[in-house]
């Protein structure tokens, strides 16, 4: 396969992979009115688990792909990722999809001063405005729901912020979980650990759901899983370099539901908010990813050795 068909594909892919996560978060949304989160958590990863492991049945990694020697690993990435989940489901409860999914996009601009501290990674100056700018549109979302008396959507955005934070921790220990963990390993714990943790919650009290309610149940699971298969996929494909900038496509996808599914659009100052973030989350991913897309190139363009051939 060509070069440019490929990462065409990978492309095509990874917006596919946005919208079904888009998708999953409107439908959550949806849930949120009447189903407790810890019900919609543990039918997100017991379901989850399906695609998962048919997709490393597909590929002939099934179970080896499965396989851990760190299980104790994979329980605290579950206890951060379910914290993670728990919070942002509790922000779609309160807030438009499109506002929600812009504080998503703080995760990795609050990643950096993490990866510094926890990894060793550089943090310069850029990171730091990054840093800044993201927290500006915060403070721009914040504007309208502190200025009205009664908005409740004060604690959906305190909740997205968290969402973030924990979601930075998640990806930083992710990192550091690859050196020894696969991909599909790392999901298929995930999605067994955040069904245990979400079950623990019956005794709080559930809802007997109706056919309609059990299928869109249902979906979040098939939708969360699929989301990461195509993400997979479109990560064999394509550099990290050229996903990057598609990743904000989920601002579209999410600008759109609220239009069609609730006829709201956002207001002004949630807009400049959520494209400071959206900025913010570009000047701290995009510069690094365009460096290494170079380097590859021009070592692609370093003559060999003779003794090489």
């Amino acid at each position: 396969m060509r070069p440019a068909a490929s990462s065409s594909r990978g492309i095509a892919l990874f917006l596919t992979a946005t919208l079904l996560i888009t998708t999953m978060s409107a439908i959550v949304q949806l849930l949120s009115d009447g189903v407790p989160l810890g019900e919609i958590i543990f039918f997100r990863c017991f379901v989850g688990m399906v695609p998962i492991a048919i997709y490393t049945m597909i590929r002939g990694q099934f179970p080896r792909a499965l396989g851990t020697r760190k299980p104790l690993v994979h329980l605290q990435r579950a206890a951060i990722g379910v914290t993670a989940m728990g919070l942002n489901f509790y922000a779609l409860s309160q807030l438009s999809l499109a506002n929600a999914q812009a504080l998503g996009y703080l995760a990795p601009v609050m990643a950096l001063p993490l990866a510094g501290l926890l990894l060793g990674e550089a943090v310069g100056a850029r990171h730091f405005a990054a840093i800044g700018l993201g927290f500006a549109g915060v403070g721009l979302m914040l504007w309208p729901a502190m200025s009205l008396p009664g908005n409740d959507a004060t604690y959906g955005i305190i909740a997205g912020v968290a969402f973030a934070g924990t979601s930075a921790f998640v990806r930083v220990h992710i990192r550091g979980m690859t050196a020894t963990e696969s991909g599909p390993a790392i999901a298929f714990w995930f999605t067994v650990a955040g069904s245990v943790i979400g079950l623990m919650t019956l005794p709080l009290g559930w809802v007997v759901p109706d056919a309609g309610t059990m299928a869109l149940l249902v979906l979040t699971g098939l939708l969360g899983g699929a989301a990461h298969i195509f993400s997979t996929e479109a990560q064999s494909r394509a550099q990290v370099s050229t996903l990057a900038i598609f990743e904000y496509s989920g601002l579209v996808w999410a600008l759109a539901f609220d239009v069609v599914l609730l006829g709201a659009f956002p207001g002004p100052w949630s807009l400049a908010g959520a494209g400071a973030i959206v900025a913010a989350a570009m000047l701290s991913t995009l510069p690094a990813a365009l460096r290494r897309r170079r380097e590859r190139r021009a070592a692609k363009k370093m003559p060999r050795h003779p003794a090489e051939g």
